[in-house]
């Protein structure tokens, strides 16, 4: 049974920082490309940043220079480390597992960030 289990969301405020994590079992971790989304209400959902499994990132370029995405294959963990977050960074952040190989493809439940003052 494949799991994405994410937390280190809260309440912080504006200009603060968080660090959230999803941990990853059922799957070789080390073989897929892990994922950040985000969706506010109202809105679609978003890709905040990706990690390869090669290591290669990328970043929406609304949160480029303040997010940090990194992996530790030995625990199956992905990191999304948020500074200087603003009130827009506020949502539902939810992790992603993608290997191109049969399109596998995996969500986690989400955990909520709300930036306010």
């Amino acid at each position: 049974q494949v799991q994405l289990v994410e937390s280190g969301g809260g309440l912080v405020q504006p200009g603060g920082s968080l660090t959230l994590s999803c941990a990853v079992s059922g799957i070789t971790f080390r073989l897929y490309r892990m994922g950040w989304y985000r969706q506010a209400p109202g809105k679609q959902r978003e890709l905040v940043a990706a990690i390869t499994a090669g290591g290669n990132t990328n970043y929406a370029d609304s949160v480029k220079g303040r997010f940090t995405i990194s992996r530790d294959n030995a625990k199956n963990t992905v990191y999304l480390q948020m500074n200087s977050l603003k009130l827009e960074d506020t949502a539902v952040y939810l992790c992603n597992a993608y290997w191109i190989v049969g399109s596998r493809d995996y969500w986690g439940q989400g955990t909520q960030v709300t930036v306010s003052s």
